[in-house]
């Protein structure tokens, strides 16, 4: 079992989660259970895989779940996308979450490969 605190991929997902609760309390109101909900629930699936993968015996359920992380990231960044198209969200704020998003997506894919790798040869 590890620690997810102490992984710097869980560290950024969990602040671009707070980010989106922050950012969709400004959402029109008719979209509560749409574009908010399913911002902050995907946001959060991020930081929670990652969580829930650290807590798992061997390191195949950890890879497993930070394919799912990785899932719930990419439906994040369609998200975010959607949100700028429909005027929710400014084109600076969503280059930044677009950043952000893809970053994370780099460092999970990155500690997905290197936990598969100590798979390999462990």
């Amino acid at each position: 079992m590890k620690n997810f605190r102490d992984l710097q991929v869980w560290h950024k997902a969990h602040a671009l989660t707070l980010t989106c609760y922050q950012m969709t309390n400004a959402f029109p109101k008719q979209e509560m259970y749409g574009l908010t909900s399913q911002i902050r629930r995907c946001a959060a699936s991020v930081a929670a895989n990652i969580a829930e993968g650290c807590g798992k015996r061997g390191n195949g359920e950890f890879y497993r779940f930070l394919n799912v992380a990785l899932g719930s990231a990419s439906e994040l960044e369609y998200h975010f996308l959607l949100a700028h198209d429909l005027s929710f969200i400014t084109e600076e704020r969503y280059e930044r979450l677009d950043h952000s998003v893809v970053e994370i997506k780099r460092m999970l894919a990155t500690l997905a490969c290197k936990v598969q790798a100590d798979r390999m040869t462990g």
